[in-house]
Formats: C-alpha cells, sequence, structure tokens
C-alpha cells in the first residue's frame, strides 16, 4: 500500500509540474502576461505542498523552473518563475510557521525586494534589456517600479492566501481521496 501512495504522489507531482511547465510555455503566445503566467504557474504547488509536504513543492519547482528555463520562449518570465513566482508558494507555508504577523510580512518583503533587484539586473546585464526602455520617470523610475512592484506583491500575496484557503475548503478532501491519502 505504501509503494501505491508513494507513485500517486510522484504522479501527482509530475502532473502539476507538466501543468506548470505548459502555463510557462504559453508566454510565447501571450506576451503582455510575464508576470501573471509565472504566477498562475506557480500556484499549482499549492496542492503539492498542501498534500504531500514543502520539500515536495521546492522540488516541483526545481524541476519546472528547469524546464522554463529551457522550453519557455519568454526569458524574462522564466526569470520571474525562477526568482520568485515558481517557489513563494512553498516558501508562503515555511514563513506562515512565524508566528509574529509584523515580522512575517517585513522577510516576506524583503524576500520579494531581494528577487525583484536581482530580476532587474539579470534582465538588464544577462537578457540584455535596455534600461532606456522602461527608464521613462528618469532618475525617479526604480524607485517608482518598486513601489509599484511592492503594492502588486501584496495584493499577490493576499490572493495566494485566498487561494490557498479556497483550495483546502474545496478541493483537498477530493484530492486526498483520489491519492488514497486518507
Amino acid at each position: 500500500m505504501s509503494d501505491l501512495k508513494n507513485s500517486m504522489k510522484v504522479a501527482l507531482c509530475g502532473v502539476l509540474a507538466a501543468l506548470s511547465t505548459a502555463v510557462m510555455f504559453l508566454t510565447g503566445l501571450i506576451p503582455v502576461a510575464t508576470l501573471a503566467l509565472p504566477a498562475i504557474a506557480g500556484c499549482f504547488l499549492i496542492p503539492v505542498v498542501g498534500e504531500i509536504g514543502v520539500p515536495w513543492g521546492f522540488g516541483v519547482y526545481a524541476v519546472c523552473g528547469a524546464l522554463s528555463f529551457l522550453l519557455a520562449p519568454d526569458r524574462e518570465a522564466a526569470l520571474c518563475y525562477l526568482l520568485f513566482f515558481g517557489y513563494y508558494p512553498a516558501l508562503t507555508a515555511v514563513l506562515g510557521r512565524i508566528r509574529n504577523r509584523t515580522l512575517r510580512v517585513v522577510v516576506k518583503l524583503l524576500i520579494f525586494n531581494a528577487a525583484v533587484v536581482l530580476e532587474t539586473l539579470l534582465s538588464i546585464y544577462v537578457l540584455h534589456i535596455p534600461w532606456e526602455s522602461i527608464g521613462a520617470l528618469g532618475k525617479a523610475t526604480p524607485f517608482v517600479l518598486l513601489a509599484l512592484a511592492n503594492l502588486m506583491f501584496v495584493l499577490y500575496d493576499r490572493a495566494l492566501d485566498g487561494l490557498i484557503i479556497l483550495y483546502f475548503r474545496k478541493f483537498s478532501r477530493q484530492v486526498r481521496r483520489v491519492l488514497k491519502l486518507k
């Protein structure tokens, strides 16, 4: 019976990694969704983390991240997935253990801001996206963009929390029954 449970866990991880990679592949068809599609692709980690565990979630992230980097047509979207959106749903489970809400929010913001700065630097210096194409506000551009990115992150974090709650209220029981985890 244990072998069946393990094979069902691996199958769930494989299916969700494939779905996540397929969503990342759509970045070639929907180029304006450079941020939205990596965020959606990352949400496929919710059932993995919820039913199997955080280490499996990070494993699925690693597989999908590697495949996305190799296969996704939009390199910037793949970078967004690799540097933040891909692992954040699994990281949310880890950060949820911080009891102090203020400290938890500060840690989340620090992680997000580090990812944004790293993604920007890699986009400019590795992907060769010209800074002039996004520098419309002059010297204030980085600060305005960072403030808008933080606002987007707060909204994303709240939406992700809502999705996690919805998953456990509506779908977890069915997934556990299919996986024979109950």
